[in-house]
């Protein structure tokens, strides 16, 4: 099994969503779910039925099965970004299903929703916006900018109501976005030198490290050709922690 991923950019006000994704399965088999800060609406077709979640981010690489005959809609959130009432700090290394209805309408805060499509996802993420149950914190944009906060909060206030919005240290954000890039950088074809020197590894055993805890591969496996079972074939945000 080969898993191939369409992937685009978003138009959405606010920011909201940095990525739209599909991809469809031939066979049963597994894959490699790597790291990820962010939270993620999945929404999977087969046998003529209709599953939708909310995954939360990922502290760690982890494998999932993949169904047989199934396709794939992800539409990835930016950091900070919320879904109410399912904040990103209650599913850490978890997820919450949607129930849906029998027309195949997602319910969602009460409410039951056409189920988006790889072609307009940005207008499902609007009218979940207007409705007010997507939300972005002020705060999350503030900490990954050069923006200056609106209100003078203490450090660890600051740490305290970031791990509160996104489930996360600052610590762990950094970390988990630079492997990604490390990653992608890595199946892109450079060499771990380039890697190392370009995201601030200290050497290629602190590269190693990073990549065996938080996608679950090795430098030489992300660069086999015979290797498509990951996540994150899409790209990911370049510069850790945007």
């Amino acid at each position: 099994m080969r898993l191939r991923f369409d992937h685009r950019d978003t138009d959405t006000d606010a920011n909201m969503v940095n990525r739209v994704w599909r991809t469809r399965s031939d066979s049963e088999d597994t894959m490699t779910s790597a790291a990820r800060t962010c939270c993620q609406l999945i929404f999977t077709r087969m046998q003529g039925q209709l599953l939708a979640s909310l995954r939360g981010p990922e502290t760690r690489a982890t494998t999932a099965a993949v169904p047989p005959d199934a396709e794939f809609l992800g539409i990835r959130l930016t950091l900070g970004t919320v879904l109410r009432p399912h904040p990103a700090a209650s599913i850490v290394n978890g997820y919450v299903p949607f129930p849906v209805t029998d027309s195949g309408r997602v319910i969602i805060g009460g409410e039951d929703w056409e189920a988006p499509t790889y072609e307009n996802a940005e207008q499902f993420i609007r009218r979940l916006r207007d409705a007010g149950l997507l939300v972005r914190s002020r705060l999350v944009v503030e900490e990954h900018s050069a923006e200056q906060p609106q209100r003078q909060l203490s450090p660890r206030t600051r740490q305290r109501r970031y791990r509160a919005i996104t489930g996360l240290s600052r610590t762990a954000v950094t970390q988990i976005d630079r492997v990604n890039a490390a990653a992608t950088m890595l199946r892109d074809g450079h060499d771990w030198h380039r890697v190392v020197e370009a995201l601030g590894y200290f050497d290629q055993a602190h590269l190693a490290h990073a990549l065996r805890r938080y996608v679950g591969r090795t430098a030489r496996g992300l660069q086999a050709e015979d290797d498509a079972k990951v996540s994150f074939l899409y790209k990911n945000c370049p510069s850790p922690g945007s």
